[in-house]
């Protein structure tokens, strides 16, 4: 714990600290607004819908206050395992943070989907905000409808604050709302930390929203991604520290069955190629040095269906 800084009991302001949880239907913006909320890329984004599979933590620091930003897979009604306990995480979190925010699209009517995790969050006690996203894409009168209908349909809430998580634009309102509401606190994590994911799980996230954006409707949704630090060996096969600036990963990408391979490797293993440039580039930006990554596709067959395969995956 990074402890607060001396300040004049009498004129210096409360530093205030806490956790917050986006919560919200598949592909309401959750992963963009933590983004744009932490001033940088941490949670992967795709339109594809159920692209956050596991809980993902942005930090936002200032002088006045730290953020600390839980990014859940969309709720839905599950068809597998997997969607069974990725739901179970995201609802884990509502009774374990300061403040929940859930998402609706200011471009969609509010839906049974909608309703059921607002009645979820009904259930307990944390202060609720609801944040209309995605007001970018639509005219002011529709966000006042969505706005209306909200406050109609899915029962009380402390604040109601319109925004795009993509532009920014109404973002400044959400985060003064969110700080009114935080306790006096430490800093979670040191100044500069942006997230406590490891830099493996920020590698294989990246391959794999890359690997959506370039196949895009021909790959199957079932596909996931691991990666582990690849490290030289000597001469008799232990690991020995790099003699150069490059880091490289080991990525495995995993398909239910052996037909899905193709569509992940692509024609001349095309989809697999500029998906793994894309992601490489990115993560030289994201850890200021080269980046080398040795892809494998792999089946692991219904890895989604079996209990003993999505604990061994880590979900």
């Amino acid at each position: 714990m990074h402890p607060l800084p001396d300040r004049d009991p009498v004129t210096a302001p409360v530093f205030r600290s806490g956790f917050v949880s986006l919560v919200g239907r598949p592909n309401v913006g959750k992963s963009t607004l933590v983004n744009q909320l932490v001033g940088t890329k941490v949670a992967i984004v795709s339109d594809r819908p159920q692209t956050t599979r596991t809980q993902i933590r942005g930090v936002r620091t200032t002088a006045a206050s730290q953020l600390v930003l839980l990014d859940t897979p969309g709720i839905h009604r599950p068809r597998t395992l997997l969607g069974e306990r990725t739901n179970q995480r995201a609802r884990s979190t509502f009774a374990e943070v300061d403040v929940v925010c859930m998402l609706v699209e200011a471009t969609a009517r509010i839906g049974p989907g909608d309703r059921f995790i607002a009645g979820l969050l009904a259930e307990v006690d944390t202060p609720k905000i609801l944040v209309v996203n995605k007001v970018d894409i639509t005219d002011h009168k529709m966000v006042g409808e969505r706005l209306a209908s909200a406050a109609a349909e899915l029962g009380d809430f402390d604040a109601y604050v319109p925004l795009s998580g993509l532009t920014g634009e109404g973002v400044d309102a959400l985060v003064g709302e969110l700080e009114s509401r935080m306790p006096e606190g430490p800093e979670y994590y040191p100044g500069g930390v942006v997230t406590d994911q490891p830099e493996t799980f920020l590698v294989a996230e990246m391959v794999r929203e890359k690997l959506l954006q370039v196949a895009r409707e021909e790959l199957p949704h079932s596909i996931t991604v691991m990666a582990e630090e690849e490290l030289p060996e000597d001469e008799h096969g232990n690991e020995t520290e790099p003699s150069d600036d490059i880091l490289r990963y080991r990525v495995r990408i995993l398909v239910e069955r052996d037909s899905q391979k193709g569509m992940v490797i692509g024609k001349g293993g095309a989809v697999l190629k500029e998906a793994g440039t894309q992601a490489r580039r990115e993560l030289e930006a994201l850890f200021g040095t080269r980046v080398h990554l040795a892809t494998q596709v792999k089946v692991e067959k219904d890895w989604q269906r079996r209990s003993h395969a999505l604990d061994r995956l880590g979900f």
